[in-house]
């Protein structure tokens, strides 16, 4: 366990090969290149202050990262979700705060992992995520969009899929956009006492009515700071995706260049 990583916030990216909808989307290749090495070298130049890791339940997956020059630990493929697989990550790593950066979002920003940064470094907090403001009223009303609510501190006091909170009084508020309305990013960061905590923790009644893992640390009373940024979070669950953000990646790379 490296001693000087104690007071530091490090990024770990949970690498799982199986995907349902995409079967090992993380070795699907943009212009020869496999998606989990476009993820990699996007947090390596966007945030290069950032010690860097990969919990990885392949071999294949974490050969392909190691000859790239990343560090990887190799985590059980029986673990059932990302928090999980950090969270087995860090007994080795011995972070004191932890970055959660997806594998399959290669277009991340510097500001998302600097507002994830900020939120988790506050004093409350046991856990950071990211929200945006919501501009359509059809996204609102979508179930798959998750709203998040803040209190006036930053911290989130309820995430649902449903319309929140709701204009009980004045429909047209949300045509004026006269509402405080975000849209919940999944990323997140957490500190390793949280980790530990949430691991064992039991599914709550309104995460399984939700279907949302965060309502999990609401229930238990821990406490979730909300980030605010203007980009949108781009994930890959199918490829289509992959087809639809492989120019922005190729566009992305010209412009380092």
């Amino acid at each position: 366990m490296d001693q000087s990583l104690m007071q530091q916030t490090v990024i770990v990216v949970p690498a799982r090969l199986a995907s349902a909808r995409f079967p090992s989307k993380l070795l699907a290749k943009v212009s020869g290149t496999p998606l989990i090495l476009w993820t990699a070298m996007r947090i390596a130049r966007e945030a290069p202050e950032f010690p860097l890791w990969f919990a990885v339940d392949s071999e294949e997956v974490g050969d392909i990262l190691e000859k790239a020059g990343f560090s990887i630990i190799l985590t059980s493929s029986d673990l059932s979700s990302g928090t999980d697989r950090i969270a087995a990550a860090n007994e080795t790593i011995g972070a004191k705060r932890l970055i959660n950066v997806q594998a399959d979002e290669p277009l991340v920003t510097r500001s998302q992992i600097l507002a994830l940064t900020e939120a988790i470094e506050k004093p409350e907090a046991d856990m950071s995520t990211l929200a945006t403001p919501i501009v359509s009223s059809d996204d609102f009303k979508d179930s798959n969009v998750v709203k998040v609510v803040r209190d006036a501190n930053g911290f989130a006091m309820y995430f649902s899929r449903a319309p929140i909170p709701y204009p009980r009084d004045d429909l047209e508020m949300l045509e004026k956009k006269t509402l405080p309305l975000l849209r919940h990013l999944g990323i997140y960061g957490y500190t390793a006492e949280f980790l530990r905590a949430f691991t064992i923790l039991p599914q709550g009644d309104l995460e399984k009515v939700e279907k949302l893992e965060q309502l999990r640390a609401l229930e238990h009373g821990y406490r979730i700071a909300v980030g605010l940024t203007d980009d949108s979070s781009i994930g890959v669950d199918t490829p289509e995706d992959l087809a639809r953000v492989a120019p922005m990646l190729l566009a992305a790379d010209k412009g380092v260049g």
